[in-house]
């Protein structure tokens, strides 16, 4: 395996009914709360009641920071900050998905830090010497993984780049995690994150060392755990073991820890940045509709795991076939994964009507170094090609 260093600093509290346990002494040492949320659907499944019902019996002081969307802005992170700032808050509390989580790591951020965060730390990597404000988080939906990283990914409207960076100092101090708490969320929401898991160990999976390694034999299990899951998921929604299951594999999948000594792809993360930057759509979604069309691209530069993937992940017997054969067959297997689950497949199905944009969305996506096969531009622009219908 290659060196590293491993760090996560989140203290993780999981399992039914730790909203009410722990959150009351979590934020014990806080007067004013920021309680941070996105559209509104909290309110709907009552988990906004008990948790202001938490905190107001504890004598917090709270504000509202709501309408989160679920690409978040650059604009709606400074409109954080500057609440943030006004209300004297001590402490951020974000409710809900990876985009509510994102967006609360970086108002954390800007709400203690003079600067442009977007120029010192989005557009380049940078080195965070500021005391972020404490941020704690309630998940409400499995899959980014936000949770345990300091990842945040944004979008800056005006110069159409959406991009994100891990900052162990952006770690969340806590997470709740009550798997109860994603029944509500509705199949296509579940299909489209559960994909996302998926995506994220896909993207650190198909990556150098090739040689044997304790990550790649992790990853191959978390695999077929999200697979296994989400069908179980999708068949019913209040299946507490799936969905256990399923928010604990996000956040395995992106704790940093099966990225240890991994070298990392995520090109197809670059790719769909871009076309989010540019449609705004469903993250999850525009993943499925490139994977399978990113990775005949690029099996070929990458055919030892390849062949796994489609031995150890998909259970797909030899039976005589060559080893290529192997690995078609298994990215067929992810295709028709995505089928089953009714995701889309074309870039048209995001909206995305014809292909006049697609060269500038092409040319905006950056380089990834970890791919097993570095793209150009050109090859970028001819998988959106392929994607298209």
């Amino acid at each position: 395996m290659n060196n590293f260093i491993f760090q996560n600093a989140t203290k993780v509290y999981f399992g039914k009914g730790c909203v009410k346990e722990y959150l009351a002494c979590l934020t014990g040492p806080y007067d004013t709360v920021m309680l941070a949320y996105g559209g509104g659907s909290i309110k709907r499944n009552g988990i906004y009641d008990e948790v202001v019902g938490i905190l107001q019996a504890a004598g917090k002081k709270i504000v509202e920071f709501s309408g989160i969307m679920a690409n978040p802005t650059y604009a709606k992170v400074q409109e954080g900050a500057r609440l943030a700032r006004e209300q004297g808050v001590d402490c951020i509390l974000g409710v809900g998905g990876g985009s509510v989580m994102d967006c609360c790591k970086a108002v954390s951020l800007a709400a203690r830090y003079d600067g442009d965060i977007w120029k010192d730390f989005w557009m380049r990597p940078g080195v965070i010497d500021a005391e972020p404000l404490p941020l704690g988080v309630i998940v409400t939906a499995a899959g980014t993984g936000s949770e345990c990283n300091g990842g945040a990914v944004i979008t800056n409207e005006e110069t159409r780049v959406k991009t994100g960076r891990d900052y162990p100092k952006l770690n969340p101090r806590f997470a709740l995690m009550d798997p109860t708490y994603t029944y509500s969320v509705p199949a296509g929401q579940v299909a489209s994150g559960g994909f996302d898991i998926l995506s994220h160990i896909m993207e650190t999976y198909f990556s150098e060392p090739n040689e044997d390694n304790v990550s790649d034999d992790i990853m191959e299990a978390l695999m077929r755990s999200v697979i296994r899951n989400l069908r179980a998921a999708m068949q019913n929604p209040e299946d507490y073991t799936a969905r256990s299951n399923l928010m604990w594999d996000s956040t395995m999948a992106e704790n940093r820890l099966i990225k240890m000594g991994k070298k990392c792809d995520f090109q197809c993360h670059n790719m769909e940045y871009q076309l989010g930057a540019y449609t705004d759509c469903n993250h999850g979604c525009g993943l499925a509709v490139l994977h399978p069309v990113y990775y005949r691209h690029i099996y070929k530069a990458g055919l030892p795991k390849f062949v796994r993937f489609a031995e150890n992940v998909w259970g797909i017997a030899r039976d005589g076939k060559s080893d290529e054969e192997l690995a078609l067959n298994g990215i067929d297997a992810l295709a028709a994964f995505i089928k089953e689950l009714g995701l889309p497949t074309t870039l048209q199905e995001l909206g995305v009507a014809d292909a006049s944009s697609l060269g500038e969305i092409a040319d905006s996506c950056g380089i990834s170094a970890g791919s097993y096969k570095k793209m150009t531009h050109e090859e970028i622009l001819e998988i959106f090609n392929e994607c298209l219908a």
